[in-house]
């Protein structure tokens, strides 16, 4: 997605989720769209309305650290919403050196012998995903099962979260979507609060957010995992081509996994 149209969608869906009494401003007049009017959230960062309209519009460069800070407290953002903000920026250049996150090793690889355990399960799904859940490794079942997970860009690894939020197939091959999309959600809020710097899920969280409604109520609503500790579980069907009954898939991210 271009950096101009994510940042003015992630600052519009963001303004209309706070209401003038959630802000501690009086209700005046009638509303147009939900939310604060962008002269609320100008006054609220303390900023000009002509200012924040050009955030609006997609230009974060050249903004400072503080002028962040003041806009996500006005907008009410939460850690991962915040650092997604600043990640923002700093694609569009606006951000200094010193406020860039820690990144990540190099993209980590299932070991030879681990694979060769995989593959060698084949009365049933293997999987091996790390904490945001990206679909590390697999056995040939477990991808017959989630094809539908590698129609995307090769070069990144599939990620569970994204096509429970953002594939409509998923609708399809998990019978109880509404427990699914709650687990994914703890998930990743355990994964926030083991690694708080990790880029790469405060992009996916940013990501899922913007694009969402479904994930951005449930991430601004759930405030624990409701798994239970040391695994994470999810309904699934056994398999997307038959009418199986629902089995519950359950996953140790520990497991030879970053």
């Amino acid at each position: 997605m271009d950096n101009r149209v994510e940042v003015r969608e992630f600052l519009i869906s963001r303004r209309a989720k706070i209401t003038p009494r959630q802000a501690g401003l009086p209700d005046v007049g009638a509303r147009r769209v939900p939310g604060l009017r962008r002269g609320e959230v100008a006054a609220l960062a303390g900023v000009s309305i002509e200012y924040y309209s050009k955030f609006e519009r997609g230009s974060l460069a050249g903004v400072s650290a503080s002028v962040l800070d003041a806009i996500a407290r006005a907008l009410q953002l939460d850690d991962a919403e915040r650092a997604h903000l600043f990640h923002l920026a700093y694609a569009a250049d606006g951000t200094s050196a010193t406020m860039r996150p820690r990144r990540r090793a190099t993209r980590w690889t299932p070991r030879p012998t681990l694979q060769w355990t995989l593959d060698a399960i084949t009365t049933g799904p293997a999987i091996v995903p790390n904490g945001r859940m990206d679909l590390l490794a697999t056995n040939h079942l477990r991808r017959a099962m989630h094809s539908s997970l590698y129609n995307g860009n090769p070069a990144t690894p599939p990620n569970f979260a994204r096509y429970t939020f953002l594939d409509d197939d998923s609708h399809r091959f998990c019978p109880n979507w509404d427990l699914a999309a709650d687990t994914c959600v703890a998930i990743l809020r355990t994964e926030a609060g083991r690694d708080p710097h990790d880029k790469e899920l405060h992009d996916l969280v940013g990501e899922l957010s913007t694009r969402s409604e479904d994930f951005r109520r449930r991430w601004s609503t759930t405030t624990s995992a409701s798994t239970a500790p040391g695994s994470n579980t999810f309904t699934t069907a056994s398999l997307a081509s038959s009418p199986s009954p629902t089995k519950a898939c359950t996953w140790s991210p520990s497991l030879d996994s970053p």
